[in-house]
């Protein structure tokens, strides 16, 4: 026989279960996907900033038009704000990138901020940090003049 007093409870303890199941829920499903689209920008900037590198004329001008690329990039994917940081190697001639049988290897990393989290939880907004590397034979881009 149930008491008078205890009628329903089982609603009420559903529906507070539930909440508490719920939000941490959301934020998971929210935060992969901010994650998820981090990784497509920064994929993206490699890819584009690498590119850029290796049809500019020169270094100095290839390493501008590939960060302004990187951040457009990242701003296509909704990261306009998100810090960036971009590097760029070239083999066998560290010091020429744009001479004929170079290749580049274009190298960025920004993080992506994990929102909604309470900062009972974590001090100060936790981020998850993305990098992508993208590689171009810089003859696949330029064309070379050899003496005859």
């Amino acid at each position: 026989m149930i008491r008078r007093d205890e009628r329903a409870s089982a609603t009420v303890e559903l529906v507070w279960l539930g909440l508490l199941l719920l939000v941490p829920l959301i934020w998971l499903v929210v935060s992969v996907f901010d994650v998820q689209r981090g990784s497509f920008g920064v994929a993206a900037a490699a890819r584009a900033a690498g590119r850029a590198f290796a049809l500019a004329p020169d270094d100095a001008s290839g390493r501008q038009r590939a960060e302004a690329v990187a951040r457009q990039a990242l701003a296509d994917q909704g990261l306009g704000g998100a810090p960036l940081r971009l590097w760029v190697t070239c083999t066998p001639y560290p010091s020429d990138c744009h001479n004929g049988t170079s290749v580049i290897t274009v190298h960025v990393r920004t993080s992506v901020v994990l929102r909604m989290l309470p900062d009972v939880l974590a001090s100060g907004q936790p981020t998850f940090s993305l990098s992508a590397t993208q590689t171009v034979p810089i003859g696949r881009y330029v064309e070379i003049d050899r003496p005859r």
